[in-house]
């Protein structure tokens, strides 16, 4: 069961103008199971994407990236089930062969659509019934589709994950609505994991490009489950540019901090959805890391604490052997570490308690102390290096035993 997160509530999710989504079922995979979501946006419609870094990224991801330089995008589809990476030259025309199929749907150009795949790796994607399903999920489209997306794009996940928001800009109320999927093969950049946010605001194209990147590395970049990079990550910010506010343009502006925190709030509960229903989690951490001499050292140290199988598997079984997150912060590549300025707190429902200092166990520790915060369903462990000003917030969970069952069973 996910950590403290409840299935989003249709009537709570806002339609966003010049956006409407489809979905179908085209047994991808498995019958009976939503799996093809096909999104139509309006002429005029801003887009920008970030994108995995593995080396080994999917076809899909390759066309999204092509297909995104040359601008005028105009439709995303979506399918789960496949994830059309590691397949080569076949794979590339599969995902080239999708987006043709789209176009022809939807009286656009190939170009204009941006394919997305996510699911079993080393597998070809059945095209033929993607294609088959598209004028169904053409059909589909509306509005108010958002609920049924975030269904259609779930893998592992248990629960669907979405949100909206609203905020005045320049007079006018401007909405956000935002969709994420992805429970394993969590750590960016980016984490396995889809991302898709709309807004019917009036960003410049190069702002809208800035934000995203700015925004990914604070939320769905600042994630981990398990450590592992996927193949097919994508994050999709959208700008329909029909509330009417007067074009965002200047990143000084009161506006332009007005719609990046609207932004980064809810692309920040995309991402913590995601490592709440991470596979098999019953524990959701916050990782708050402070004193460094960069950002960088920072992050370095959240991950290793984040990733350490022995870190994740005390906090399931809400043991404070805590000495293990000790030794992680000392493996995280800092090599001119002093360890005995360091302290490390745990922290949850209102209680902070200082478990490090001074290089060992602080004199103030009481097991009991920790044992009892690490009962709790979230926690936060806070490192202070002792070596600067730069800080860095991740969020991580536990390991169960379910982890090991889900990702055994995982093709079955």
């Amino acid at each position: 069961m996910p950590v403290l997160l409840p299935p989003p509530d249709a009537a709570a999710l806002l339609p966003v103008p010049g956006v409407r989504l489809g979905v179908t079922e085209a047994a991808i995979r498995k019958l009976n199971r939503r799996d093809l979501t096909l999104i139509e946006l309006a002429p005029g419609a801003r887009v920008a994407g970030v994108f995995t870094q593995n080396r080994f990224c999917a076809a899909p991801v390759q066309v999204c990236r092509a297909n995104l330089a040359t601008g005028g995008i105009r439709a995303l589809v979506i399918n789960t089930g496949v994830a059309n990476a590691g397949t080569g030259e076949p794979g590339l025309a599969a995902a080239q062969t999708t987006c043709a199929a789209v176009a022809r749907v939807l009286g656009i150009e190939a170009n204009q659509v941006l394919p997305f795949s996510t699911g079993v790796i080393l597998e070809p994607l059945p095209v033929d019934k993607l294609v088959a399903g598209l004028p169904a999920a053409r059909e589909a489209l509306k509005a108010d589709g958002w609920f049924d997306a975030c269904h259609g794009i779930m893998t592992t996940d248990t629960v669907p994950k979405a949100a909206s928001r609203q905020v005045r800009i320049g007079g006018k109320t401007v909405t956000l609505t935002g969709i994420s999927k992805g429970a394993g093969m969590i750590k960016p950049n980016m984490a396995t994991m889809l991302g898709f946010l709309a807004t019917d605001a009036d960003v410049a194209q190069p702002v809208l490009d800035a934000l995203l990147k700015e925004v990914a590395d604070l939320s769905f970049n600042s994630i981990t489950v398990d450590g592992d990079t996927s193949t097919n990550d994508s994050f999709i910010l959208i700008a329909t540019g029909q509330a009417g506010n007067p074009a965002i343009a200047d990143t000084g502006s009161v506006d332009y901090a007005v719609f990046r925190a609207a932004v980064l709030d809810l692309s920040v509960w995309l991402a913590q959805a995601i490592v709440r229903d991470g596979e098999g989690a019953t524990k959701f951490i916050t990782l708050q890391i402070e004193g460094g001499k960069d950002r960088d050292e920072c992050r370095k140290v959240g991950y290793a604490i984040g990733h350490s199988p022995l870190v994740k598997t005390a906090f399931f079984a809400s043991d404070p052997n805590l000495g293990r997150i000790l030794a992680a912060i000392g493996y995280a590549g800092i090599d001119d570490l002093d360890v005995s300025q360091i302290r490390v707190w745990l922290g949850s429902a209102g209680e902070e308690v200082l478990v490090a200092e001074k290089g060992g166990r602080a004199e103030s520790y009481r097991e009991e102390a920790g044992s009892r915060v690490m009962k709790e369903a979230e926690i936060t462990v806070r490192v202070d290096l002792a070596r600067g000003a730069a800080v860095a917030t991740l969020w991580s969970c536990d390991f169960s035993y379910d982890y090991v069952k889900i990702n055994a069973d995982y093709r079955s």
